[in-house]
């Protein structure tokens, strides 16, 4: 009988339930807060890396603008590193003579329509390179009139690295693009000419 009121006594104790409780739910609890700081931080880095790589690429379209390519580099740099100490961050530019050309490959004739640049098929070389190429665009800034596509990408540790263990990778790699005219101050020059595929 006094076995049974001592059971029916410890039954109805609550004291440290909550602690208990705590030390159940802490460990979820404590991964969805590093993974929302996780995710508001990388917000916050491409909010600041959109916002370096458009004024940087404004400053670049100017006439004058290729001479001071690494002082716009060095305060897009100094930008993003305000907020990620730590980033890699590389740049390219490639040029266009139009912005509906961007991303587009080089023009050529499939005379075996096979969807390839092949056989001897003569193509249009929009970029001088000699080559039929998959991106017609130049690197560099390009002349008078031309799109440039001013490309910013930086890879950083994530500052928690605990999302590892939910799959995430490591490393995070986050791209800043731009397409922007330049100043109309000189005849626009044309690199095209005729080639043949190899």
């Amino acid at each position: 009988m006094k076995q049974a009121y001592l059971l029916r006594r410890v039954v109805r104790q609550t004291d440290g339930a909550a602690a208990v409780e705590f030390a159940l739910i802490a460990p979820m609890l404590i991964m969805v807060i590093m993974g929302m700081f996780d995710i508001g931080f990388s917000i916050y880095a491409n909010a600041t890396l959109q916002g370096a790589v458009q004024q940087a690429a404004r400053k670049s379209t100017v006439e004058g603008g290729q001479a001071s390519w690494s002082l716009m580099d060095n305060a897009v740099r100094k930008q993003v590193r305000s907020v990620v100490p730590q980033a890699t961050v590389t740049f390219s530019r490639k040029s266009y003579a139009n912005f509906s050309k961007v991303g587009l490959p080089e023009d050529f004739t499939d005379v075996n329509r096979n969807g390839r640049c092949d056989a001897g098929e003569p193509f249009e070389d929009a970029n001088g390179s000699g080559t039929w190429d998959q991106d017609r665009g130049a690197n560099g800034i390009g002349g008078a009139r031309d799109a440039v596509l001013y490309t910013v990408t930086v890879t950083y540790k994530r500052p928690f690295p605990m999302a590892t263990l939910a799959g995430l990778p490591r490393n995070i790699t986050q791209v800043g693009k731009t397409v922007l005219r330049n100043q109309p101050y000189d005849s626009q020059r044309s690199r095209a000419k005729p080639g043949t595929c190899t």
